[in-house]
């Protein structure tokens, strides 16, 4: 199966040498852009967000980002087989074999090639066969397959209130060859973590003679969200004020994943002051409640005025007995 390569940088509109920051930076406009929370008005908006979403999981992640800028657009030359490190494409049991979704698990197939995770048959040893023997020795006894890891991502909404997804998954047969592409449900469990695990059984390698197929782990990748940031069962967000506002004060409506909230600002409300909603974040299977939602206030300040507004900032630095540096 041939995979195409994805320039991260290209989608993120930022160049190979930008620094962790400018990364973060560019996803978070992008985001903000085609989230389809946002952009409902945008037809390919979901696609959108997908390819940055994507982009940052790797360019945002320092290992992640080493790997693909070391392998870059030639990526495939660089592996022990056709595919990627820890992907789905190699060969074993002396033949070819594919294991792939088709994109069905919210990263492209480049993604999971290159990044997705793998059972013991990957990277040159034998799924089908060995069992602990070398090649050409094996035994007749029933041998159950092997199990494999890929990564799922979900969304915040799909946490909420707990999701099913379809799976398009093309494995090997028996004989190590492939064996066709299937549809399968994969229920999200309400609550579930990062770096949980699901697991569907009996969809991993098939056994060997008679013996029971290995099961399909999907480690779940939370999506990144233009607004909220996971923290276990808590939300982290940014409120942003205009310097009056933080000043005067003011009442603002805040989005949670539960709905709006009215929230009152106190006036000289300082930068970098934490402000929580309780029970307005993530949902919690052990406790049966929620966590919170955190906001941090951020001062915004426009990137240019119009002369009248200029000369009312002007009038205010003239009239202000206020000194930053006192």
């Amino acid at each position: 199966m041939s995979v195409q390569y994805r320039d991260y940088y290209e989608i993120l509109g930022v160049d190979k040498s930008a620094s962790q920051d400018e990364i973060k930076k560019a996803f978070k406009k992008l985001a903000r852009k085609y989230h389809p929370d946002v952009a409902k008005d945008l037809p390919d908006a979901e696609e959108k967000f997908k390819e940055v979403n994507e982009a940052y999981e790797v360019l945002g992640d320092a290992e992640k980002r080493k790997k693909y800028d070391t392998l870059g657009a030639n990526w495939e030359h660089g592996q022990d087989f056709g595919g990627g490190p820890g992907g789905f494409y190699g060969s074993g049991g002396g033949g070819q074999y594919e294991y792939h979704f088709g994109g069905s698990t919210g990263f492209s197939d480049f993604f999971e090639s290159m990044f997705g995770g793998g059972g013991g048959g990957f990277g040159g040893s034998d799924p089908f066969g060995g069992y602990g023997g070398p090649r050409g020795a094996r035994s007749n006894a029933p041998a159950a397959g092997q199990d494999i890891e890929a990564d799922l991502l979900v969304k915040i909404e799909e946490i909420m209130t707990g999701a099913t997804r379809e799976l398009r998954l093309a494995r090997p047969s028996a004989s190590g060859q492939p064996s066709g592409e299937t549809t399968i449900r994969v229920k999200i469990p309400k609550g579930i973590g990062e770096g949980q695990m699901i697991r569907c059984a009996g969809m991993g390698y098939p056994g060997r003679n008679g013996g029971p197929a290995g099961d399909l782990y999907m480690r779940v990748r939370l999506e990144r969200h233009p607004i909220y940031r996971p923290s276990g069962k808590d939300l982290e967000s940014d409120l942003m004020l205009a310097p009056w506002e933080a000043v005067l004060g003011t009442s603002v409506r805040v989005p949670t994943p539960h709905g709006e909230v009215k929230m009152t600002v106190k006036p000289n409300t300082s930068p970098g002051t934490r402000m929580r909603l309780g029970g307005k974040g993530l949902p919690d299977p052990k406790s049966g409640g929620h966590g919170d939602l955190l906001l941090e206030i951020v001062v915004e300040f426009p990137e240019s005025v119009s002369d009248e507004e200029k000369k009312l900032w002007e009038q205010l630095a003239e009239t202000s007995s206020f000194s930053p540096r006192s």
